[in-house]
């Protein structure tokens, strides 16, 4: 049996439910889960609570019990393990004693729900396992995981399959599982743990921002800069709830930042590496339209229609072979580097373009030196 986490329940659930805690426990900036670039999924929680006046001396793990009832001893101790519980912006060991003003965080991945997912043999790209996580290559048009529309085919059920004997938790609690996704027709990289100690470490490290991810976008158009840093919020659209819009006076949506620098230009269209500095839904494909250079082939953002050039002639022509070449945003995730949850070895995983991006950047290459 394998298990999802309550955001995989419903596409329009936006929050996680706030913890309740104890009578004399201030909770500060409770938040739902940091999201990803490309899902914006909530898969991790994270919970700030400060110890009152009248806090006596009580072990760390002993009072995140008390506070966090519905979270087991067994995922409070992975945490603490794991470096995800901080008292006072530092790390410390189960045995510490909490004292009045001390201010805990804690970074969990979410608890699993008893939402089943019908293991499915698929063959998967996996480009590296271990005893803690495994790391898989995802194709362009493969859903992550189960949601309306799409209960079967997904790569969680893939994973269901393929770990499907791995022990599970105390009481069947934990299943391994996902610590973020990307979109269904952005290819590329994603790490999944397969213990609830790498999921909680792993958590963290994306709470953090301290995993580097790198991206691969065509873009339409060449920005002035050869880099740049986009600024800019970044939330749900009131006009469309399935866009994510930029809100640059940060009025709404959450911090987002993206880096980019231009790898090589083709006249109307670019090659752009972006590296996230903040993970938000949609992050790169909201920004990049922002900015005025939309992802190529991104019909949701504008992408799929000609935007750079003549819309006569025979650079129309091409062009719009080219949309009919890769019918989806160019965006792929092409390196991941973190630091493995139990060795503490740092990380690197690299992932070759897809043939149908390859393929158009190298026609849009031809049609650039042919007309330059």
């Amino acid at each position: 049996m394998y298990y999802l986490t309550q955001a995989h329940m419903s596409e329009l659930e936006e929050e996680l439910e706030k913890p309740i805690l104890p009578a004399g426990t201030l909770l500060e900036g409770a938040t739902g889960a940091e999201e990803d670039e490309e899902g914006g999924d909530e898969l991790y929680e994270h919970h700030r609570i400060t110890a009152d006046r009248r806090q006596e001396l009580l072990r760390l793990d002993k009072f995140l019990l008390n506070r966090l009832p519905s979270t087991s001893r067994t995922r409070i101790q992975n945490a603490i393990k794991a470096e995800a519980v901080q008292v006072n912006d530092r790390a410390v060991k189960s045995n510490y004693r909490v004292k009045p003003g001390d201010t805990i965080t804690i970074t969990l991945p979410e608890p699993p729900r008893e939402f089943k997912v019908v293991p499915e043999p698929m063959n998967l790209d996996i480009r590296y396992e271990d005893a803690e996580l495994l790391i898989v290559n995802k194709p362009a048009g493969l859903v992550v995981h189960p949601a309306f529309g799409n209960w079967n085919g997904t790569l969680v059920n893939g994973l269901a399959y393929h770990l499907q004997n791995l022990p599970t938790g105390r009481n069947g609690e934990i299943r391994p599982g996902l610590v973020h996704r990307i979109d269904k027709d952005t290819s590329g990289l994603l790490v999944i743990g397969k213990t609830e100690f790498a999921m909680t470490h792993l958590s963290n490290q994306f709470f953090h921002h301290t995993i580097e991810r790198t991206y691969l976008a065509l873009v339409w158009g060449v920005p002035k800069d050869e880099a740049g840093t986009v600024r800019g919020h970044i939330g749900r659209s009131l006009k469309d709830r399935k866009v994510q819009a930029v809100y640059p006076d940060g009025e709404q949506g959450k911090h987002a930042v993206t880096h980019y620098k231009v790898l090589r230009s083709f006249g109307k269209v670019a090659l752009l590496q972006c590296n996230l500095e903040t993970g938000r839904t949609h992050q790169i494909r909201a920004h990049m339209k922002h900015i005025g250079h939309p992802l190529f082939g991104d019909a949701t953002y504008g992408g799929d229609k000609i935007v750079y050039g003549q819309r006569t002639g025979a650079y129309k022509a091409f062009a719009e072979k080219m949309l009919e070449l890769m019918p989806r945003q160019a965006l792929h995730a092409k390196s991941l580097g973190f630091e493995h949850p139990t060795t503490r070895e740092l990380l690197h995983f690299e992932a070759e373009l897809p043939a149908d991006f390859e393929a158009v950047l190298a026609e849009w290459d031809k049609y650039a030196t042919e007309h330059p």
